[in-house]
């Protein structure tokens, strides 16, 4: 459902005043790693498994040492499947020489790029029209 044109001024209204106002936490959200790849999520059910295995030792043998060693193997396992992947850096063009398109201010759905990228570049696009 499209947002109304009062509600489309308060967003818009919102996101200056945050760009303003809070501009720490922007630079935060915007350096967002991403999601956990293929490869930690393995990993990480991979040690918690071992952790798992080493827990069901522990209680075997009744070695409260060697269970709490397994819950420890057990968490790190999870906690390395649940971390963010790493991304290259993209590469900042500048936007000061990029021709305004007469067209919609309204992003594509289908478009690729983050929520910032994309309100970004309504940012600009507003301000390109304004001047």
């Amino acid at each position: 459902m499209p947002l109304s044109e009062q509600e489309q001024r308060l967003l818009e209204e919102m996101e200056r005043s945050l760009y303003q106002n809070d501009s720490d936490f922007v630079a935060r959200v915007t350096r967002r790693q991403g999601r956990p790849t293929y490869t930690s999520i393995t990993l990480g059910v991979l040690g918690a498994l071992a952790g798992v295995a080493i827990v069901i030792v522990g209680l075997v043998m009744r070695q409260p040492l060697i269970g709490i060693l397994g819950f420890v193997v057990m968490l790190a396992g999870v906690l390395f499947a649940l971390r963010p992947g790493m991304r290259a850096p993209k590469a900042k063009t500048p936007r000061a020489g990029k021709p305004s398109s007469g067209g919609s201010a309204r992003p594509s759905q289908s478009g690729g790029g983050s929520f910032m990228d994309r309100m970004n570049e309504r940012w600009d696009k507003r301000n390109d029209n304004q001047g």
